[in-house]
C-alpha cells in the first residue's frame, strides 16, 4: 500500500519508523511518503494560512499550496483516495479501516488552525475520492494525530503486518467479530501475580467453556462501557445465557423480544 501524508509538521510522523509500521515499511508492505506543505509556498515566510472570509477567530489554510501539493503528488490520471481529518467528518470506525486497507493508495491531508479552505476538497473531488473523517466528538490542534491513528488502524490490517493474522479477526469492532462486542479481559503467565490468579477456566483446557467465558466477559464489558453497542445487537444472535449475563450486568433487556 502507498501512503502520502501532507503536513506542515513532517517530524510528527517519526513514530511511523518504529514498531509494526516501521517493520512493515522496511519489509516493503507500506510505502510511506511524508510531504511538507510549505514546500509548495512561494514567499520567504512560507505562508500556508490567512484570515477567514466573513470574519471570525483563527486562520484558514490557503488553497494555493494545497492545490500545488495535490497536483504534484497526484497528477492528472492518478487517483488516490484522499482522507481529510476533521471534527465535522464521518466517524472513523473499524469497518472504515477495513475499507481503507483494501485501497492501493491513500493520501492524507493534515489540516491546522480552523481547517483547509473548503475549495481544496471540492476541487480534489473532481479527480479523486475524498473522505472527510472524524475520530470523535472532540477537537485536536491539527490532523496529524488523527492521521497517525488511522494509519496504524489501517496498516495493521494489511497482510503480513501482524505476526498472527488471526488477531485481526478477534479485534473489538472487527466486522463479524462477536457482533461488535468489546473484547473481554486477557491474561498471560504467571498464573498468579500479586495474589491475583488467572480465572480457572482459562487454565482448564476446556475450549468450549473458555469460549463461553470469553463471550460472557465481552457481554459484561460492553454492557458496562458501551451499552449502545448492546442495544444494537441482533436479538437472534443472543441465547438465554446471553440474556441472563446482560441482566446480571444491569442491562435492561426484554426477554420476550430478544430471546429466540
Amino acid at each position: 500500500m502507498k501512503l502520502d501524508i501532507v503536513t506542515i509538521f513532517p517530524e510528527y510522523f517519526a513514530p511511523l519508523e518504529v514498531s509494526l509500521l516501521g517493520k512493515a515499511r522496511r519489509n516493503g508492505l507500506l510505502d510511506v511518503h511524508v510531504h511538507d506543505l510549505r514546500d509548495w509556498t512561494h514567499d520567504r515566510h512560507r505562508t500556508v494560512d490567512d484570515t477567514p472570509y466573513g470574519g471570525g477567530p483563527g486562520m484558514v489554510m490557503k488553497p494555493e499550496p494545497w492545490g500545488e501539493a495535490l497536483d504534484t503528488i497526484a497528477p492528472p490520471g492518478a487517483t488516490p483516495r484522499m482522507i481529510v481529518p476533521t471534527p465535522s467528518g464521518r466517524p472513523f470506525t473499524q469497518a472504515l479501516a477495513v475499507e481503507y486497507a483494501a485501497e492501493p493508495w491513500l493520501l492524507f491531508a493534515c489540516g491546522r488552525y480552523e481547517g483547509i479552505d473548503s475549495r481544496v476538497a471540492d476541487e480534489a473531488r473532481t479527480r479523486m475520492p475524498v473522505d472527510e473523517v472524524s475520530l470523535g466528538d472532540f477537537v485536536l490542534a491539527g490532523g496529524e494525530v488523527a492521521v497517525l491513528v488511522m494509519v496504524e488502524a489501517v496498516g495493521r490490517l494489511l497482510p503480513g503486518v501482524l505476526g498472527n493474522a488471526d488477531s485481526v479477526a478477534d479485534d473489538s469492532f472487527a466486522p463479524g467479530a462477536m457482533e461488535s462486542l468489546l473484547e473481554g479481559p486477557v491474561y498471560t503467565k504467571p498464573p498468579t501475580w500479586r495474589e491475583r490468579p488467572v480465572p480457572d477456566v482459562l487454565l482448564s483446557g476446556h475450549h468450549g467453556a473458555i469460549a463461553r467465558w470469553r463471550r460472557d466477559e465481552a457481554l459484561r464489558r460492553t454492557a458496562r462501557n458501551r451499552p449502545e453497542l448492546v442495544a444494537r445487537l441482533d436479538p437472534a444472535s443472543l441465547d438465554k445465557h446471553d440474556l441472563d449475563v446482560l441482566r446480571e450486568a444491569g442491562f435492561p433487556v426484554d426477554g420476550e423480544d430478544m430471546a429466540h
